[in-house]
């Protein structure tokens, strides 16, 4: 647009301040001049030159006169230009002063340009009539300023046109990229947008093959996350602007405002804060809804016009005398009515979902930005669990609210419209109806307030959804320690919980629906028998009761609609928008600053929380080490820097660009080069000697696709070694200002810290010149660094370099001296000897990826990526539904209970038709002396027949409802027992999302969707029974019409439902990658924000919504489609009914032809509901066959053999025998172990040490079973673990694993799930484990409430949780798996000695990086490349001067 251009104008100016620019206008291939020159200088010059000139030229015209020329058609056009060119000028002008007076306030000479044009263009027009006036015919004058003019125009006008082209092609490149497969709807003319003709390709292509992604139609522009919720986002800042302003207003006035007044107040804030997001949407989606609101009311107009032509036709039916095309006209009307109604219907639904969907779209987009500035305080009370639940069901409610919205204000009009039309035909009898609907509408209110109250079910759905992400999360954990049961409990606990809920609310609802779906049956009852009983002369002809019992079902739907539309309202604004608004208004991140300083800096963890740092300064370009005992604020001082933390007081500066390496490395599920490059562009060079530098390269050479394998959610197929040495690398890789290292060497061998530190972080490394701060507990790295600071509680309780403070003598020096000699022999490599020279360092990093296979020769040529894939996408199943899932669903509930429901729905429909016929028969009984015959016990048999109606409805409801719950109980059992007896390799190939969507929304669908469809359909179905038996007995010649009718019904039934099937699968299909994306991103969120890479993850975040939104948009257009389509053949019904009544009226009755017509007229509704019913639940039964998709994954042994008891000592001795033992990943691959025969004695302690893969952790894994055996046994006690249960064996031994792992929950079930100690045993436990005096110092002890991941415990904290639980175990058998890498050296002693002593009468195996921990050690074994290569005591192994003297040797052991 202009204004853009003038913007970017306006830039360039300010930027080319001087008129001549040369590498501009003369040294660049493409020249241009200045945009200064070109508004000053071309300007000015053609009009200097005229009014210089002028005086002169007037002067030689004064004495140069020929004569009056009188005015031409040429003389008006040079006038008429002139004029035009002046206005331009003068317009231009005002364009500026009103649109862009703050841009041009520093460049004046823009707004002086078009004034100086605008009057030299007039004096040219004054010039022209001079010169006609003195006689001159041509003017060389004015030739050569109009020469001048377009010669200077030309430049910018050559600019200009240049602009125009690049924004073209960029839009066309733009449109280009969007619209590959554009979305037929938008050149589609009014008649197929109306008819949805314009979707029948995509139903042609679905029914002739499954439609895969690639078949769906791009998004329309105006439907992308990007242009949606930057509109919303604009909205939401300036409403949020609104509400700061008002509030800020009343604390003005505080003062006067009494405290009770401002709580008050407080309290409307809260509550109006989730209107404060309705009111956004409204504002940004409001019109386009407004437009389906026209439509809506226009469908009421054309409702209300049917019962009333109903009434002329069963007029004519009874007026013998009434010629012929009277009949026929009301017939066609009554017809065309009935389709213009579906119609407008449709558009209206059309525009209610596209709405809905956009409304999806912002409140995901929102969520997701959202969850990337959620503050740590706030981060702790919403979990990943939590935001899934936020971003799937509680933007479903949303758009159930947007799509029953209007109801709750129509419903109340249409009730009152139906009423009025009663009036008119049967008195002040309808106010009978009128006390019925005053009765039903309290009941239905009181129901729907009881619902509410019971959403306590959401609650313990968010609980369980948030433990299943956390039971996902620490799988491997909970399978070392066999507490799958404990936690599978923990799961059904919430679960029993929600089902109860649900049962509760189902049980209320059912009362709702039967109190509804008799409606039309007591609105009838009251309204007739008040009409007959108040005055016998009242009678009941079949114009009076069918036209009647038309408005009535009219009735029914908005009666039916009202309460639903209230309750989902009531749940949108009191439930789902204060989750999402709570969420919103959790506390934010303040923004980046700019230059390392922490001045006078107190920082907590939460705004209420305890402060936990004082202050600091870091020089620029030096090397800081930060060293301190375990949860001294080491992590928290870095935290604090990336602005993570809440600031108390003081002020903190971060000069430039920021990279962060966090003490638990956070892995994408990306390849190894996304994970490193991190969305930078691959410069190789720089590439490789990052790679080099992070020791990484070897690894390269073992993972089958190199740089280009896949790596696991939370890098589960790399060691932990591998998985910090990427975090690395990522920070390496970004050439940033400041690096923030948190730990980084601690989970890699001590030689491969040694290589990072020289060639990464210290003194000569890559990162020499750059602010480094490095959290360490390596002391051998401290004489190196420029500046260390030592921490305690919080504060930095010691700084300068290494040789001050030791001089010193402080509290650092003494530590130093006591761990020094250990630490120093143990990790400084010998410098003079280069990493690849010795023999035994071949191994280097060589990696076992557990899931993947290697190539083979065949494989060369493969495609890398699929070579290196490794997790599975969620995959769509195609084609119909099989017949085998409903069966699955019905089996669940049983016989038992389906033959009851469909005997109650027959019994109901039965008891419909019998006092509807009755009916028939009462308005066409003769009336004699102006009175019916028996009318009051006409009326007791309608009644009985009514209620009966009415008690079957409510069974059949319950039945259904509890059926739903029964078959949910079941499947969702079933699903938690086939997730949680799966394998370890099942979860490194699953998305967490994939897995969490079946606990989340599947379920949720099982939960409610399918028995809600099943109620809807059965109930349908058995309504156009009834009214097909009602049609054939009026007109048994409409048999020819309904026989086509439901052939051809069924034809675009099934036509339809392959395509709305598949559309289903894909939509769910492309959910799970939000999922998986929401919950990497917010574990990764410091990291991300750290590196700045928000807007990359926004874009990510976009693309995968936007891609749920391609099936999920012509999912619901398919279903108008339909209804569209097949209300149209009803609409053929309602006419054949009426033809054939007005061919036949000699031998029809008014009462049969007022049956069959009233009948007939719902045949669209019931057509339009059975459908919907009917793809409801094909759609959702798809929900069962995803859930039952994991019960034909392998699984493990089973946990416990009945027929095997171990004793309940076992293991007594704690001996360990290996037999030949081989142990492979998976079928094909290398040999993990290769034949292990050795043997551990009774109390023995076993170090094992080799490089990383060389099958150590393999060992461990075999022990546990968490790998079977592929060949040999391992005994244990002399039995051999493979013939027992894994829990038996997994509950009978410990391990302390390399991550430690901790749920949400209290401390004391994170050390005890199965409450099976006592307080005083769990104190003790505490007590060796170090951990008393901190957890006795937390205000519920115990009970202290451990956040999701235990991110509230440091991770040394964390790990010594571990030993705790190993100390409260005491196993004859523990095994420690690089336990102690996270923790300093200090508590490092502490465990060493709290293992030696409490583990004295145990047999230990150390899995070891630190070589001085296992010296003292029975025995060591040393292996490389799954063998055993050399086992005997370290001095004796030290004395052969085998692979492990060379290791000691390294370490400066000996």
């Amino acid at each position: 647009s202009d204004g853009t251009r003038f913007c970017r104008l306006l830039d360039r100016t300010r930027k080319q301040s001087s008129t001549k620019d040369w590498n501009l206008t003369w040294f660049t291939p493409n020249p241009d001049l200045t945009q200064c020159f070109q508004h000053t200088v071309l300007v000015w010059f053609p009009c200097v030159y005229l009014w210089l000139c002028a005086p002169f030229y007037f002067l030689y015209l004064r004495f140069h006169h020929h004569g009056r020329i009188s005015i031409s058609s040429l003389c008006c056009a040079k006038t008429a230009l002139g004029l035009c060119l002046a206005s331009f000028g003068l317009l231009e002008m005002i364009y500026l002063l009103v649109k862009r007076s703050r841009d041009i306030e520093h460049q004046m000479v823009f707004l002086l340009s078009p004034i100086i044009r605008s009057l030299t263009m007039l004096l040219a027009v004054f010039v022209i009539h001079l010169e006609r006036m003195k006689g001159c015919r041509s003017s060389l004058f004015l030739f050569l300023f109009w020469t001048l003019a377009v010669v200077c125009s030309l430049v910018p006008l050559r600019a200009n046109i240049q602009a125009v082209v690049e924004e073209v092609s960029n839009t066309l490149l733009t449109y280009l990229s969007l619209k590959q497969n554009p979305c037929p709807v938008e050149d589609a003319s009014f008649l197929s947008k109306i008819l949805f003709w314009w979707f029948s390709g995509l139903v042609v292509k679905g029914y002739r093959s499954p439609l895969t992604a690639e078949d769906l139609w791009s998004l329309r522009e105006k439907d992308t996350s990007k242009k949606i919720i930057s509109d919303l986002e604009r909205e939401w800042s300036m409403q949020c602007a609104k509400l700061k302003e008002r509030c800020e207003n009343v604390k003005a006035l505080g003062c006067r405002i009494t405290e009770q007044t401002q709580l008050l107040q407080k309290l409307r804030q809260e509550q109006s804060s989730g209107f404060l997001l309705l009111r956004t949407l409204a504002r940004t989606f409001g019109t386009y809804f407004l437009s389906g609101t026209l439509c809506l009311i226009i469908h009421d107009a054309f409702m209300f016009s049917i019962p009333q032509v109903l009434s002329l036709l069963l007029g004519f039916v009874r007026d013998e005398d009434a010629p012929l095309w009277k009949g026929y006209l009301f017939a066609f009307t009554m017809f065309l009515l009935s389709c213009l109604q579906s119609l407008f219907n449709h558009q209206y639904m059309y525009a209610c979902f596209t709405v809905g969907m956009r409304v999806k779209t912002a409140v995901m987009g929102l969520v997701y930005r959202k969850s990337l500035v959620i503050s740590s305080a706030a981060r702790r009370t919403c979990t990943v669990g939590e935001i899934v639940n936020l971003v799937s069901a509680d933007t479903q409610k949303l758009m159930d609210f947007v799509v029953y919205f209007n109801a709750v204000w129509l419903a109340p009009i249409e009730i009152g419209l139906c009423l009025f039309f009663l009036w008119q035909h049967l008195g002040p009898s309808a106010l009978a109806g009128i006390a019925t609907v005053i009765f039903i509408f309290p009941l239905n209110g009181l129901i729907a307030k009881m619902r509410s109250k019971l959403q306590v079910q959401m609650k313990y759905m968010d609980g369980r959804i948030k433990l299943m992400n956390e039971i996902l999360s620490g799988i491997k954990i909970l399978k070392f320690y066999a507490w799958e049961k404990a936690f599978k409990e923990r799961v059904l606990g919430y679960r029993e919980n929600e089902l109860k809920a649900l049962k509760k609310s189902q049980i209320l609802y059912s009362v709702s629906i039967a109190s509804f779906n008799s409606s039309t049956f007591l609105i009838a009852f009251a309204m007739f028998g008040v009409y007959v009983l108040i005055d016998e002369k009242n009678i009941l002809d079949a114009q009076k009761v069918f036209v009647s019992m038309a408005l009535i079902n009219i009735l029914k739907t908005p009666l039916s609609q009202l309460p639903f539309a209230m309750s989902t309202t009531m749940q949108a604004s009191l439930t789902t928008l204060r989750h999402i608004v709570t969420f919103f208004s959790g506390f934010s991140l303040p923004t980046d600053g700019d230059s390392v300083v922490i001045e006078n800096g107190t920082f907590s963890w939460s705004r209420d929380g305890p402060p936990c740092l004082r202050s600091v300064k870091v020089p620029h370009g030096s090397l800081v080490a930060v060293v301190g005992h375990v949860g001294s604020g080491k992590s928290s001082l870095l935290s604090a820097m990336l602005g993570e933390m809440e600031k108390k007081s003081g002020n903190i500066t971060v000069k430039g660009s920021v990279a962060y390496v966090p003490q638990q490395a956070w892995i994408q599920n990306a390849t190894m080069r996304e994970n490193v490059v991190f969305g930078q562009e691959k410069k190789e060079s720089w590439y490789q000697s990052v790679l080099e530098a992070c020791a990484l390269l070897p690894d390269l050479e073992i993972l089958p696709a190199r740089d280009a394998t896949e790596i696991g959610e939370k890098g589960l197929n790399l060691s932990g070694g591998q998985k910090q040495r990427v975090s690395l690398a990522r920070a390496v890789y970004r050439k940033a200002d400041t690096y923030l290292l948190d730990d980084p060497l601690s989970a890699v061998d001590a030689h491969v810290g040694q290589h990072i530190f020289d060639r990464v972080i210290g003194p000569k490394g890559i990162l020499k010149n750059k602010t480094r701060v490095l959290v360490t507990h390596g002391l051998s790295f401290l004489p190196q660094a420029d500046l260390i600071l030592v921490m305690a509680d919080g504060e930095i309780t010691e700084s300068g370099s290494y040789t001050e403070l030791l001089n010193r003598r402080s509290t650092f020096s003494d530590f130093v001296k006591t761990f020094a000699g250990n630490e120093h022999k143990e990790s400084s490599t010998h410098r003079g000897e280069p990493v690849n020279e010795l023999h035994h360092i071949k191994a280097l990093n060589r990696v076992i990826i557990q899931t993947m296979k290697p190539l083979s020769d065949s494989e060369q040529e493969q495609d890398l990526e699929e070579v290196g894939k490794l997790t599975e996408a969620d995959k769509a199943h195609t084609g119909r539904v099989k017949l085998v899932m409903y069966v699955e669903y019905f089996r669940t509930i049983g016989l038992a209970l389906i033959i009851p429901i469909v005997f109650l729905y027959a019994f109901q429909q039965a008891a419909s038709l019998g006092y509807n016929y009755w009916l028939r028969l009462w308005a066409d009984d003769p009336v004699i002396n102006g009175t019916q015959a028996h009318v009051d016990v006409k009326l007791a048999v309608f009644g009985a027949l009514g209620f009966a109606q009415g008690i079957a409805i409510f069974g059949t409801t319950v039945a259904i409802s509890l059926g739903g719950i029964i078959a949910s109980r079941h499947l969702h059992l079933d699903l938690l027992n086939n997730v949680l007896h799966s394998p370890m390799s099942f979860f490194e190939s699953t998305p967490s999302g994939n897995l969490l969507n079946r606990f989340s929304k599947e379920i949720d669908a099982i939960d409610c969707m399918i028995p809600d469809g099943f109620k809807m359909m059965l109930g349908y179905v058995f309504k156009l029974l009834e009214v097909c038996i009602i049609v054939l007995m009026a007109t048994p010649f409409a048999g020819l019409v309904i026989l086509p009718l439901m052939l051809f019904y069924t034809f675009i039934q099934s036509f339809y439902v392959a395509t709305s099937c598949q559309l289903r699968r894909l939509e769910s299909v492309s959910r799970s990658p939000i999922y998986t994306h929401f919950n990497e991103t917010v574990q990764g969120a410091s990291v991300i924000r750290a590196f700045g890479e928000q807007p990359r993850f926004i874009l990510q975040a976009n693309s995968r919504v936007d891609h749920n939104q391609t099936s999920y948009f012509p999912r619901f257009v398919a279903t108008r489609w339909l209804a569209v389509n097949l209300e149209f053949l009803g609409n053929l019904l309602v006419l054949a009914a009426a033809i054939l009544s007005v061919m036949g009226r000699a031998t029809l009755s008014p009462g049969i032809v007022g049956l069959a017509m009233s009948h007939s007229l719902q045949v669209t509704g019931i057509l339009s509901w059975i459908v919907r019913a009917w793809t409801d639940v094909e759609n959702n039964i798809v929900s069962v066959e995803r859930v039952k998709e994991y019960a034909d994954t392998p699984k493990e042994a089973p946990w416990t053999l009945e027929n095997r008891s171990l004793p309940s000592a076992w293991p007594q001795t704690g001996t360990i025998e290996f037999q030949e033992y081989g142990l492979q990943y998976r079928k094909g691959l290398d040999w993990a172990l290769k034949e292990i025969t050795l043997s551990v004695r009774e109390r023995e302690k076993v170090g094992i040490v080799g490089r990383t893969g060389a099958g150590k952790s393999s060992l461990a894994l075999g022990i546990f079973r968490i790998l079977e055996a592929a060949k040999g046994q391992i005994y244990i006690d002399r039995v051999d673990i493979a013939e027992i249960g894994l829990q038996d064996l997994r509950s009978r031994i410990t391990i302390i694993p390399q991550d430690p792992v901790l749920f949400s929950g209290s401390l004391r079930m994170n050390l005890d799930p199965f409450d099976g100690y006592s307080d005083e045993e769990v104190w003790r436990a505490l007590e060796l484990a170090h951990l008393k005096n901190f957890v006795s110092g937390l205000p519920d002890k115990l009970n202290h409430e451990c956040s999701e991941g235990g991110e509230n415990l440091s991770l040394g904290q964390r790990q010594l949780v571990c030993l705790a639980r190993a100390l409260l175990r005491k196993t004859k058998i523990l095994v420690l798996d690089e336990a102690t890498a996270a923790v300093d050296l200090e508590t490092d002693n502490l465990i060493q000695s709290t293992i030696r002593t409490q583990f004295e009468d145990c047999t230990v195996l150390t899995i070891a990086h630190r070589l001085n921990t296992i010296m003292d050690y029975t025995r060591v074994i040393v292996m490389d490349r799954g063998n055993v290569t050399e086992m005997d005591s370290p001095a004796n192994l030290i004395a052969g001067r085998g692979q492990f003297y060379w290791m000691c040797r390294e370490a400066g052991l000996v």
